[in-house]
């Protein structure tokens, strides 16, 4: 089975080692975005996936959007069947028929749910308890074409965006090779997406931005939804600190939205309902530390109002 492979960020790089592990599989080629910007020098850096496809002497394509004339550099080779693992662009109709059994995209949704680039990321922030993956026959509607097959996993407590994606990377893998052979030897059945549909745009940063008067269990699902990328914030004294996993405490009710206190060895947060407990925090310009460390670093005296 002769695959061409089409991811760019980290979570494309376990299927692309899974398929390229199998003794069934001959990958022809990598298609990837361009190098990126990295850092505050701002290197120029070959994606993940380029990175790994490099490792392993696979052919790599770079394009940021694909054009007729890489259209027909993808017909010339000979692939039977291209999988897709957010490569980070729209495939359009002449390159979907370069290839004769055509594209399988691995989708980390339940689809029709969270339809677009942020599908987890949105789903923690809805507060959804099961997420999955589903692989489906690429089209030329966004995440619209009939599914192949699904698999589900329960968001765990100390989840965040980050860490479910890895994890679906890894364990959806194998159903992405399965969804490949099947439709290339014909036993693939699709079926039509069915139920609601829900779209997940891409977050901005923005979207990482706390509400203390919002409800805890709400504040709790944005920061998680929003870890690592673009990352959860708030406003203190004009500059931003960035939040990893708070925890909901029901227990402590004495707290405005916003107002931050250290007792004993909890950093505490007012919100809209009961108030939450901050675990890690990143001062601007400096690293990630205990939310403690943080706190007692502090003056005792000052009042703490995240804005």
């Amino acid at each position: 089975m002769k695959i061409l492979y089409a991811g760019t960020p980290s979570v494309a790089v376990p299927p692309l080692v899974h398929l390229a592990e199998r003794p069934d599989v001959e990958i022809v080629a990598v298609l990837t975005r361009t190098d990126a910007p990295v850092g505050r020098k701002k290197v120029l850096t070959p994606s993940p996936v380029a990175e790994e496809a490099g490792r392993r002497g696979l052919p790599v394509l770079k394009a940021n959007r694909v054009d007729a004339e890489l259209a027909e550099r993808i017909r010339d080779l000979g692939a039977d069947v291209a999988a897709v693992v957010a490569y980070g662009a729209l495939v359009p109709q002449a390159a979907l028929d370069a290839v004769p059994h055509g594209w399988i995209n691995l989708h980390f949704s339940l689809l029709p749910q969270w339809r677009g680039a942020a599908p987890v990321q949105r789903a923690l922030m809805a507060g959804d308890t099961v997420v999955g993956a589903s692989t489906f026959l690429l089209e030329a509607g966004l995440d619209t074409g009939p599914v192949l097959g699904t698999m589900t996993d329960e968001v765990r407590p100390d989840d965040t965006a980050g860490t479910v994606l890895e994890r679906l990377s890894r364990t959806a893998a194998p159903l992405l090779a399965d969804s490949l052979r099947a439709v290339v030897d014909g036993s693939a059945r699709p079926a039509p997406q069915q139920g609601d549909v829900t779209h997940a745009p891409k977050l901005t940063a923005e979207d990482g931005r706390v509400r203390w008067s919002d409800p805890a269990v709400a504040v709790a699902h944005r920061v998680r939804g929003a870890t690592p990328e673009p990352g959860a914030w708030t406003r203190l004294d004009e500059r931003r600190l960035k939040l990893d996993l708070v925890l909901p405490r029901p227990d402590v009710r004495d707290l405005a939205p916003g107002r931050c206190v250290l007792r004993g060895d909890a950093v505490l947060v007012g919100t809209g309902s009961y108030a939450v407990q901050l675990t890690r925090v990143q001062p601007a310009g400096k690293k990630t530390m205990e939310a403690t460390a943080w706190a007692r670093g502090r003056s005792t005296e000052e009042e703490v109002v995240f804005q």
